[in-house]
């Protein structure tokens, strides 16, 4: 992982929905490169290494082989067979969430990955919310976390249901913000415009007493994404979507509120920018593979107690 280079060459694979906006933002940032880009869709690839002034691959094989690094962004069921290729010739990988469909496939992922060498994140953006960043550091013990995550119907993300499409965003933070194990989980779901869930409830309960309720839809008429924690003297409640949030502090015997100063960035560019840093650097990334596999495992649970409800 040790390199002396001061840029990256990135190629991008999957430029969609979301991987066009990877392929911009590696366009603009000092330490990359794009080098090119990847879709089996040939106008949409060919448009995107065009703006970006790039070249264009039909077959992800065909990335050169002095490429640094790969950002992914391919549908789930994907994700195993691309970022085992890239992996196998030893290439820094971004890798969007889900890490995996299964979390066989996570394990085999890490496996490979060990003794390469490599830098190997996973695209849990939400981690780079400057909401979340402002207030890491307040969060201590919390007793009980109520997270909506709702979304009008998108038609993407439809191999896999709203658990991995959604949740697992959430699943992942409450993980990260709770050191403590998961004692009982409890989760709800039905179909609605497909054969996946598009609208889930889970109930986490951690050892030591924390709870966590969190209640996701893909086919809302209005976008919400909301988290609030609990915690002794202290409620915070922050808005991913609108970037804001405020504190209520016990003080004396009043509940004193107070706003939460947001830093306005993007977080995906923090997020991409923070992988570069960590590839050039030989660091460990701030969402590893490791987390997107433990992400997935409580994901994939939750998928299968709705499966059998």
């Amino acid at each position: 992982m040790g390199s002396a280079k001061k840029m990256l060459d990135v190629a991008v694979i999957g430029v969609g929905h979301l991987g066009q906006h990877h392929a911009r933002i590696f366009h603009l940032l000092e330490k990359a490169r794009l080098r090119c880009v990847v879709d089996v869709d040939e106008s949409q690839g060919r448009k995107i290494a065009k703006k970006y002034r790039c070249d264009y691959y039909q077959n992800y094989r065909d990335v050169p082989e002095d490429v640094d690094c790969v950002s992914i962004a391919v549908p789930t069921v994907l994700h195993f067979e691309v970022a085992s290729c890239f992996i196998g010739r030893g290439k820094h990988i971004f890798l969007e969430k889900p890490i995996t469909r299964t979390v066989e496939e996570a394990v085999s992922l890490v496996d490979l990955s060990k003794n390469k060498n490599i830098v190997f994140q996973v695209g849990h953006i939400e981690r780079y919310n400057p909401v979340l960043l402002a207030v890491k550091d307040i969060i201590k013990d919390p007793r009980f976390i109520e997270v909506h995550r709702l979304a009008p119907f998108k038609a993407r993300s439809v191999d896999i249901g709203v658990v991995l499409d959604l949740m697992i965003h959430d699943i992942d933070i409450i993980l990260t913000i709770l050191n403590n194990p998961i004692k009982d989980i409890k989760a709800i779901g039905v179909p609605v415009l497909g054969e996946n869930e598009d609208i889930a409830n889970a109930r986490l309960e951690f050892e030591g007493g924390c709870v966590a309720n969190i209640s996701v839809s893909r086919i809302s008429m209005k976008e919400m994404r909301k988290i609030r924690i609990f915690q002794e003297k202290t409620y915070i409640s922050l808005d991913y979507k609108d970037r804001k949030g405020m504190i209520y502090e016990m003080q004396g015997k009043k509940i004193v509120p107070r706003k939460i100063p947001i830093q306005k960035e993007e977080p995906l560019k923090l997020e991409l920018d923070d992988f570069c840093e960590s590839c050039l650097l030989s660091r460990d990334p701030v969402v590893s593979a490791e987390h997107g596999k433990r992400a997935l495992s409580v994901a994939v649970e939750i998928v299968k107690q709705i499966s059998q409800s």
